[in-house]
């Protein structure tokens, strides 16, 4: 049996009517992810195609960190429609981190939520540094160290640089486990102890490192060396 056509729909179901009627918080994620499709294919309206795209990855998150070609090889979608989800998906994120960059960024679960779901996505394990004020505020994050799948290796003064530029009191350093599972590896607690030395001896507050992983049950989705006492 052909599916229905969107436009074949009552009115109040079909997604943009329903978002201009009742705001985006009455559709579905299948719903809203079909007005940035806005068509389907042969058989299946766009609805029908955003309902295949979770039901394939299951949760939001997954999708997220898909990348435009994986999107786009789903029949259906195609590069201009994976361009605009992965867009979408973007702008959610720095959406996210709006209101934390002015925080006071003094716990694990704040550099978590700030981070946490960019660097999901990544596929080889990236470094970052964040550079913050005398009142923990973000100046500035970079990037420091792209490594392999398995380590991510940094030298300290790599690391401290951009503090250093910064003129930073102190700094966090974050680094992504593209496994999910963040317990920390022997060259994790090498490169803490280095970075700590270093620290000292510029006397810029290394206020911790943090390890980004993915949620799962009976465990944090981080692992934090000052929570655990090494900091």
């Amino acid at each position: 049996m052909p599916a229905t056509k969107i436009r074949e729909l009552p009115e109040a179901e079909r997604p943009r009517e329903k978002l201009l009627e009742r705001g985006a918080a009455a559709l579905t994620d299948a719903e809203l992810i079909a007005i940035l499709l806005r068509t389907g294919l042969p058989g299946a309206n766009a609805v029908d195609v955003a309902r295949h795209l979770l039901q394939r990855y299951e949760t939001l998150g997954a999708l997220s960190r898909c990348s435009v070609d994986e999107i786009a090889s789903i029949p259906g979608i195609g590069q201009a429609k994976a361009l605009q989800l992965v867009a979408a998906f973007g702008l959610g994120q720095r959406l996210a981190r709006e209101t934390l960059v002015r925080q006071k960024l003094d716990s694990p679960e704040l550099v978590h939520d700030l981070v946490a779901s960019e660097m999901r996505m990544l596929h080889k394990e990236s470094l970052r540094v964040l550079s913050l004020d005398t009142r923990y505020r973000l100046l500035r994050m970079e990037e420091v160290s792209l490594g392999s799948v398995n380590e991510s290796i940094a030298h300290p003064r790599e690391v401290f640089r951009p503090a250093v530029i910064a003129s930073a009191y102190a700094v966090i350093v974050v680094h992504n486990h593209p496994s999910g599972d963040p317990s920390p590896s022997q060259a994790d607690h090498s490169l803490t102890r280095r970075l700590a030395a270093a620290a000292e001896l510029l006397q810029i507050k290394l206020l911790d490192h943090i390890i980004i992983g993915a949620p799962a049950e009976g465990r944090q989705p981080y692992f934090s060396f000052k929570e655990a006492g090494v900091l």
